[in-house]
C-alpha cells in the first residue's frame, strides 16, 4: 500500500489531495471547488436582485453591475454547473461500470487542476478591480470595446479551465467504452452513465469551438489581430456563431447528466425498472445530435434571414420530441411504484413540472416572430433558468443528497434535506415565474435599474424576495452537510436499501480500488438482479488477486499552475516589460512538467490479495 495513503494529519490530508489520481478523491475535489463557485455565483446573484429590488435603486450601478451580472453568469455555468456534474460523474460512473478507476487516471488530475486555475483566474480579477463586463456570452461588439482587463481575464481563464474539460469529457469516453465489467453491455448501462458517455462526447465536439473562439479573442486583445473588428474587415457576428456552437450544446452538456440523475432517483425511490430503458437511450443519444443543429436559435434577430431562422426554428422545435419521451417514461416509472419521498426523490418530482415550464417556454422562443418580441427582455432570463435551476440545480442537488453516503460514508440528514427542498423550491417558482411577465410587460434584460411607475415594482420586489429564499435553503444545505459529516449517521453500502445499480453493492465509502474483484454482469440493474435471488453481493468475474494502482503526482498541479502563470504574464505585456518573461517562464513550467511526466518511468503500486484477504476478515469482524 501506498504509505502516504496511510499518513493522518492537515498537511498530509492535503498533500494527499494535491496529488490524488483517485476519481473518487478527484470527485471530491469537483464538489468543493464547484461548490466554492456556487456560492460565490449565488452572492452574485443576490447582489443582482438587491439592486433590483425597488426602481432607482443604487446598490451597485454602472460596470460594478455590469461585472457582478457578467461573472454571475459566467461562475454559475463553467465554475459551478460544470465541475459539480463532473464530481458526479467521478464519484458514480466508474462504480456502476464496475471499472477499477477511469482510464486515464493522471488526466483526470489535470483535468480538475486546470479547472481550478482557470477559475481562479477568472475570479482574480475581483481583485485586480478589472471583472469581465460583457455579459456571460462576451459578444465581441461589447468585448473588443471594453478597456480593462476583464474581458482579458475571461478569456485566457475560460480557455484553462475549458481545457480541463475538454480532456476529462475524452477520459470518460474512453473509460466507458474501454473498462465496462464483464457483461455490461451498452444495452446494460445505467442511466447515468449513457448520460456521461453522451455528455462526454458532446463535450469532445462543442468545446472546440469555443476554443478556437476565444483564442481569436486573445489574439485580438492581446496581439493585435482584428477578427472581429469590422472596421479592419473583420465580424463580430463570427464570435456569436462559435459561441453558440459551443453554447447550445453546453445546455445538453450541463442538462443530460441532469436526466441521469432523475433516471437513476426514480427508479429507486419508486422500487420499479426504468420504465421504457431503451427509449430513454435513444432519446438521450438523439438529444445530443439534434442539441448541434439549433445553435442559432440564439440568433434569431441578427439577421440570418428567414429561411436560416425557419431550419433552426424547426429543429429546436423537434428538441421536444425526445424530452417529451423521457417526461412520460419518469411519470409511467412512478406510476404503480413503491414511491418513498426522500429528499432526492422531492427534487424528482418537482422537476418535471419546472422543466417543463422550462421547456415550453423554449418552444415558444423557438417560434422566430415571436422571439423578435421575447428577445432580450426577462421573458428569456425566466426561460434560461427554468431550465438549468429547475433542471440543471435540482438535478445537482438530488444526484448530491443521493450518492452522498457513497462519496463520505455518512447520509445527509433527511430532515435537513427536506427543508432545503422546500425552501429551494418555493424560492426558485417566487423568483423565476414572474419574470415571464416581467419580460412580457416589456422589462429588458442586463438592465440595471428601472424608473417608477412601469408597473414592474411589484413583481421585481417578489422575485427578490424569492432570491433569498433559495439563500437561506443553501445556508441550511451547508449546515445539514457540516452537522452529518461530524456526527451523521454511518451509511451501509447499499444505503438507501433500495440500490439497483452496482455502485450500492460495495462498502460506503468505496475503497481505493473499488471493487475487490472485477464483477460479472448478469442484466440491467445488475444488483437488483442479484437481490432477487437472495444475495447481497455481486457475482464475481475472477478470482482475487493482485490489483495494480496508478501512483500518485504533484505534476497536474505543476502543469495547471504554469498556465496560470502564462496567463497572467501574456494579459499584462502590452503595460509591462516583463509580461512576456512571465508569460514564457510560466509556459516553461507547464513544458518541464509535461517532459516529466513522459521521461520518469511511472509503474505504480499493487494491493496484493494477502491485504485484500486481511481488509474481509475486518469487515467480518466488524
Amino acid at each position: 500500500m501506498s504509505t502516504l495513503s496511510q499518513r493522518k494529519g492537515f498537511g498530509a490530508t492535503v498533500w494527499d489531495y494535491l496529488t490524488t489520481v483517485d476519481h473518487k478523491k478527484i470527485a471530491i475535489l469537483y464538489l468543493i471547488a464547484g461548490g466554492f463557485f456556487f456560492l460565490v455565483g449565488g452572492l452574485e446573484a443576490l447582489f443582482i436582485r438587491i439592486q433590483l429590488i425597488k426602481p432607482d435603486n443604487d446598490f451597485i450601478l454602472g460596470t460594478t453591475y455590469n461585472e457582478v451580472l457578467t461573472m454571475h453568469g459566467t461562475t454559475m455555468i463553467f465554475l459551478a454547473a460544470m465541475p459539480l456534474i463532473f464530481a458526479l460523474m467521478n464519484a458514480v460512473v466508474p462504480l456502476q461500470i464496475g471499472a477499477r478507476d477511469v482510464a486515464f487516471p493522471f488526466v483526470n488530475a489535470l483535468g480538475f487542476w486546470l479547472f481550478f486555475a482557470g477559475g481562479v483566474f477568472l475570479n482574480l480579477s475581483w481583485f485586480f478591480g478589472q471583472a469581465p463586463d460583457a455579459g456571460w456570452t462576451a459578444y465581441t461588439s461589447l468585448s473588443m470595446a471594453s478597456q480593462e482587463h476583464g474581458i482579458d481575464f475571461y478569456a485566457l481563464g475560460l480557455q484553462i479551465s475549458g481545457a480541463g474539460t475538454l480532456i476529462g469529457g475524452i477520459n470518460f469516453l474512453v473509460t466507458i467504452i474501454n473498462m465496462r465489467a464483464p457483461g455490461m453491455t451498452y444495452m446494460r448501462m445505467p442511466l447515468f452513465t449513457w448520460s456521461t458517455f453522451v455528455t462526454s462526447a458532446l463535450i469532445l465536439f462543442a468545446f472546440p469551438p469555443l476554443t478556437v473562439g476565444l483564442f481569436l479573442m486573445i489574439f485580438d486583445r492581446l496581439f493585435g489581430s482584428n477578427f472581429f473588428d469590422p472596421a479592419l474587415g473583420g465580424n463580430t457576428i463570427i464570435w456569436e456563431h462559435l459561441f453558440w456552437i459551443f453554447g447550445h450544446p453546453e445546455v445538453y452538456i450541463l442538462v443530460l447528466p441532469a436526466f441521469g440523475v432523475f433516471s437513476e432517483v426514480f427508479a429507486t425511490f419508486s422500487r420499479k425498472r426504468l420504465f421504457g430503458y431503451s427509449s430513454m437511450v435513444f432519446a438521450t443519444v438523439l438529444i445530443g445530435f439534434l442539441g448541434f443543429m439549433v445553435w442559432a436559435h440564439h440568433m434569431f434577430t441578427t439577421g440570418l434571414g428567414p429561411i436560416a431562422n425557419a431550419i433552426f426554428a424547426v429543429a429546436t422545435m423537434a428538441i421536444g420530441v425526445p424530452t417529451g419521451i423521457k417526461i412520460f417514461n419518469w411519470l409511467f416509472t412512478m406510476w404503480g411504484g413503491s414511491i418513498k419521498f426522500t429528499t432526492p426523490m422531492l427534487y424528482g418530482v418537482a422537476f418535471i413540472p419546472s422543466f417543463v415550464i422550462g421547456g415550453v417556454t423554449g418552444i415558444m422562443n423557438a417560434a422566430a416572430p415571436a422571439d423578435y418580441q421575447y428577445h432580450d427582455s426577462y421573458f428569456v432570463v425566466a426561460h434560461f433558468h427554468y431550465v438549468i435551476v429547475g433542471g440543471v440545480v435540482f438535478a445537482l442537488l438530488a444526484g448530491v443528497h443521493y450518492w452522498w453516503p457513497k462519496m463520505f460514508g455518512r447520509m445527509l440528514s433527511d430532515a435537513l434535506g427536506k427543508v432545503t427542498f422546500w425552501l429551494f423550491f418555493f424560492g426558485f417558482h417566487l423568483t423565476f415565474f414572474i419574470q415571464h411577465f416581467l419580460g412580457l410587460m416589456g422589462m429588458p434584460r442586463r438592465v440595471a435599474t428601472f424608473l417608477p411607475n412601469q408597473g414592474w415594482e411589484t413583481a421585481n420586489l417578489i422575485s427578490s424576495i424569492g432570491a433569498f429564499f433559495m439563500a437561506a435553503a443553501t445556508i441550511v444545505l451547508v449546515f445539514n452537510v457540516i452537522k452529518t459529516s461530524i456526527n451523521g449517521e454511518v451509511a451501509k453500502g447499499d444505503a438507501w436499501g433500495d440500490g439497483r445499480t452496482i455502485e450500492w453493492a460495495i462498502s460506503s465509502p468505496a475503497p481505493e480500488y473499488n471493487f475487490k474483484q472485477t464483477p460479472l454482469v448478469r442484466g440491467l440493474d445488475a444488483l437488483w438482479i442479484e437481490k432477487m435471488e437472495g444475495k447481497t453481493e455481486l457475482t464475481p468475474a475472477e478470482p482475487i488477486g493482485d490489483i495494480h494502482m496508478p501512483n500518485s503526482s504533484i505534476l497536474p498541479v505543476v502543469i495547471a499552475s504554469g498556465l496560470f502563470i502564462a496567463a497572467l504574464g501574456f494579459m499584462f505585456r502590452n503595460e509591462h516589460g516583463w509580461g512576456d518573461v512571465v508569460g514564457g517562464i510560466g509556459l516553461a513550467i507547464t513544458l518541464l512538467g509535461m517532459f516529466l511526466r513522459s521521461w520518469i518511468d511511472d509503474h505504480g503500486y499493487h494491493i496484493h490479495k494477502e491485504e485484500l484477504m486481511d481488509d474481509d476478515s475486518k469487515e467480518v469482524k466488524a
